[in-house]
């Protein structure tokens, strides 16, 4: 007739599986950061690589990945240039728009832009300064994109905010 231990766990079993999900809540818990895509002028490239570091910056509370062009493609190609364009955008899950004079009259910022509503993404502009520039992407204004001023709260916020419309 039957017997003992019909293979139940034993406590040391359930302690190990308790500590494997501690770590994994743990990771879940560090792990709030949101896949961006940076549109910009290359002419504002060094604004730009201020928040890219403060991003990486662990005493700031801002957090995303960068997943935007780092160096200009080497190409006079148009074609190329979209399709590894796009390959980037659809890594993300919002475009953040660097706004300045510069990006407001870039062919490349529109289209990014545009591109990123295509494929479903959140949009959001930042500023820096008191204002947003008198000029924006046509774009961005057209899409009623929401701006922010550079500060890491807000920042934060307005791309969770972006997220979740999208």
């Amino acid at each position: 007739m039957g017997g003992g231990s019909g293979g139940g766990l034993y406590g040391s079993d359930i302690k190990s599986l308790e500590e494997k999900v501690r770590q994994r809540l743990d990771e879940a818990k560090v792990d709030v950061s949101r896949h961006v895509f940076i549109s910009f002028d290359h002419e504002d490239m060094n604004e730009v690589n201020l928040l890219r570091g403060q991003a990486k910056n662990d005493k700031v509370d801002l957090q995303f990945d960068d997943h935007s062009v780092k160096e200009p493609y080497d190409s006079n190609n148009a074609d190329y240039i979209k399709r590894n364009i796009r390959e980037k955008i659809d890594r993300c899950s919002v475009t953040l728009v660097y706004l300045s004079e510069k990006s407001a009259t870039s062919k490349w910022v529109n289209w990014e832009i545009e591109e990123s509503f295509k494929r479903g993404k959140g949009v959001i502009g930042v500023y820096k300064g008191d204002t947003q520039p008198a000029k924006i992407p046509p774009a961005f204004q057209q899409n009623g994109c929401k701006s922010v001023k550079w500060e890491h709260t807000a920042i934060m916020k307005a791309i969770e905010e972006a997220n979740a419309k999208r």
